[in-house]
């Protein structure tokens, strides 16, 4: 078979391998996650905000890689759920400040076994979990620092 041929292949491709390996560790966090009542993409924001909260909006998408418009509605549920309020920033009214509330700071503490119980569900060690996210995140500067017109 000629290289071309070969690199074509489907089980040669990067984007596949990733989408296939995003969707099934996403849904094997999806019953742990639902013990603690949120969604994976609920539980990304929850764990940027127990790093830093208050937030602002923009901060919370700049460290997920996610657009406002996606982030609102998120932010509304968990804001329901009683883990978040949202309310304008006292440093800027046009912004608005995402805070952990009482039960979202008490959620933490039961979050804390999420971690260990995926390693153990993935078969995955620390140091794996810590080297698969270094080449995760190589791989996230490489595509981010393609320019557009050479992506297409």
């Amino acid at each position: 078979m000629k290289q071309a041929d070969d690199d074509l292949l489907l089980e040669h491709q990067l984007c596949f391998a990733l989408s296939v390996a995003s969707r099934s560790v996403v849904g094997a966090y999806k019953p742990v996650l639902e013990k603690l009542g949120l969604t994976h993409p609920q539980y990304l924001v929850m764990l940027a905000l127990w790093e830093q909260s208050p937030r602002t909006v923009r901060s919370l998408g700049e460290a997920l890689a996610m657009e406002p418009a996606t982030l609102s509605p998120m932010l509304k549920r968990l804001e329901s759920a009683g883990f978040v309020s949202r309310n304008r920033s006292p440093q800027d009214d046009r912004s608005l400040a995402v805070d952990l509330t009482d039960a979202g700071r008490a959620l933490r503490r039961d979050a804390t076994e999420v971690p260990g119980i995926m390693m153990g569900k993935l078969d995955l060690s620390r140091e794996q979990v810590r080297e698969l996210n270094e080449a995760m995140r190589r791989l996230i500067s490489a595509a981010q620092a393609v320019p557009e017109q050479q992506a297409g």
